[in-house]
């Protein structure tokens, strides 16, 4: 940043050197100040003509000083004076200069807090947060040189008074930041890195990630989300051929996690997986109809379905009770077959059941078949040959299973899409007929996309996942042979009307000659009726080339 350009006549060279790439150890580099005499001390601040100052902060104390480093009568200072007001303070020898920001709510909640404060010849300012901005003129009748001898203090002053009480992160002065927690390590009462860093960042962990505190930042524990990555927001998406399924045994699979020492399942489902709620949450898009697009069931033929009709409608059923009727929920109001993508959500609090569809569409009923749902074996997204107890329009819709792509299925805290692509397999899991990786479903919907758009070529290639027990490659033969024919077609009738074209101006302009001539010679040598004659030609053949040559 150039600082101080608008003086008359002044000009400034600045180059740019090699980048290089540091990473994030400055942004988590911080420290915690645990009494109000403790303070880190670093080599005087040279900031003569410009400085610049900028960290972040956590604090429950109601004030305290952040930086101070004093000269013989200059000083610079920045501190929270009062819970609602940070003060940026200096004196360039004709004394002190103050720029405060106040907030309307208390600096001292305990989460982090963005300070950047400059000062030059001209002027200073300071910014937290997303806070206006404040300026104040720089003072008159003073020196322009700020002149500090003393070391500079960190969380404290030199009368250790005062003091700081909280954690400073990312500080940095000038543009270069300091070392506070390897400081840290050597000063007595004074800790290096900070903790409760998911009380402001925990909001990253998107779609059902649970933060995870470290000694410098977060992370975020995907294990129970249907999506991955840094903060759980990548969208884990399948290519499904005709015939393919995925099969997760819920019984298989929590003896494999406890056995693995992991609590992912084990803190959910008891010996006898036995449920009172569920939250099941999936995307999809396709074309086809009917389809299977989740299928649940128990060892006692209770099951849960989610299908498309063969109208293109979402059918939910819950069957609880293998002596009654399964409940049903109709969303007919639009064909959800359409090469869209579509979000499904299921919450189930014992007999209360809504249903979302595409973030608007909310559906509230009343189970009458049971509130429990007693001894949950597997799920199974696609083909079933013969699911048990399942009503007629289920089978109907399992025995066509689903072509198309799904994305982020999730029931409760099992991802059983997730699994079915990992590297390793767990146990428990398994993939028949062709399933690919893909990347996000949403990715190439559009009007009047095809089933056969939906996926791409499965193979032994890139982004096969399983064995090709059952079911066909998906080809798109048929599409590009289509296109041939169609591109010939539109050749020979844009040749037939070019020659049409030509033929009727060939003849006008024939019968145009015969006309005109019959025309002159009646007239004789009358020059006038010639010369209009002429003119009319030649508008007419005009008129005939914009007709036919457009």
């Amino acid at each position: 940043m150039m600082t101080d350009a608008g003086r008359p006549h002044s000009e400034a060279a600045y180059t740019l050197g090699p980048l290089l790439c540091r990473g994030d150890n400055s942004f988590w580099n911080s420290a915690s100040f645990n009494t109000e005499t403790s303070y880190l001390h670093f080599p005087t601040f040279r900031g003569e003509l410009s400085a610049d100052v900028s960290f972040f902060f956590k604090t429950t104390a109601s004030s305290g000083v952040f930086v101070e480093n004093l000269g013989i009568t200059d000083f610079i200072r920045l501190e929270l004076r009062a819970p609602t007001e940070v003060t940026f303070s200096f004196d360039v020898g004709n004394g002190p200069c103050e720029v405060t920001v106040q907030s309307p709510t208390p600096f001292n909640d305990n989460r982090w807090h963005h300070v950047k404060a400059e000062r030059n010849v001209k002027e200073a300012s300071l910014q937290v947060d997303q806070l206006p901005q404040k300026f104040q003129p720089a003072p008159t009748g003073g020196h322009l040189l700020l002149q500090l001898n003393s070391q500079l203090f960190i969380g404290g002053t030199a009368s250790r008074q005062r003091g700081f009480l909280g954690c400073i992160r990312f500080l940095q002065l000038n543009g270069m930041a300091l070392d506070l927690e390897g400081r840290a390590k050597v000063t007595p009462g004074v800790e290096a890195g900070c903790a409760g860093h998911c009380s402001s960042y925990g909001h990253l962990c998107h779609n059902g990630g649970r933060c995870q505190e470290r000694h410098r930042g977060v992370a975020c524990d995907c294990t129970s989300s249907a999506y991955e990555g840094p903060f759980c927001s990548h969208e884990i998406s399948a290519y499904f051929g005709a015939g393919s399924s995925i099969i997760y045994s819920f019984q298989e699979h929590h003896n494999y996690t406890f056995n693995g020492n992991s609590s992912s399942l084990a803190a959910l489902f008891h010996e006898e997986l036995t449920l009172t709620r569920e939250i099941v949450t999936l995307s999809f898009r396709t074309t086809g109809t009917p389809s299977l697009l989740l299928f649940v069931s128990s060892v006692y033929e209770e099951y849960l379905s989610v299908i498309l009709a063969s109208n293109g409608s979402l059918q939910i059923r819950y069957k609880l009770d293998r002596h009654r009727e399964p409940d049903v929920f109709n969303f007919d109001f639009k064909n959800l077959a359409d090469g869209q993508l579509h979000n499904v959500k299921i919450n189930r609090e014992a007999a209360v059941v809504f249903v979302e569809v595409n973030q608007n569409a909310r559906r509230r009923a009343t189970l009458s078949s049971g509130v429990e749902f007693n001894a949950v074996k597997s799920l199974v997204l696609g083909m079933i040959l013969e699911p048990p107890g399942a009503d007629p329009d289920t089978r109907r819709a399992a025995a066509r299973g689903f072509t198309g792509c799904l994305s982020a299925v999730r029931f409760s805290h099992a991802a059983p899409l997730k699994a079915a692509l990992r590297l390793v397999r767990p146990a428990g899991v398994t993939v028949h007929g062709q399933v690919a990786a893909g990347s996000r479903c949403a990715v190439g919907a559009g009007p009047g996309s095809r089933a056969r758009e939906l996926a791409p070529r499965l193979s032994r290639g890139s982004g096969y996942s399983g064995p090709t027990d059952e079911g066909e490659p998906l080809i798109n033969a048929d599409r590009s042979d289509s296109a041939v024919i169609g591109g010939v077609v539109a050749v020979v009738i844009f040749i037939l009307l070019c020659v049409t074209a030509i033929a009727i101006r060939i003849y006008q302009q024939r019968w145009l000659y015969q006309k005109n001539e019959s025309d002159i010679s009646k007239a004789g040598d009358n020059a006038e009726i010639a010369l209009k004659s002429e003119l009319n030609m030649q508008n007419t053949v005009s008129e005939s080339q914009k007709e036919y040559f457009f």
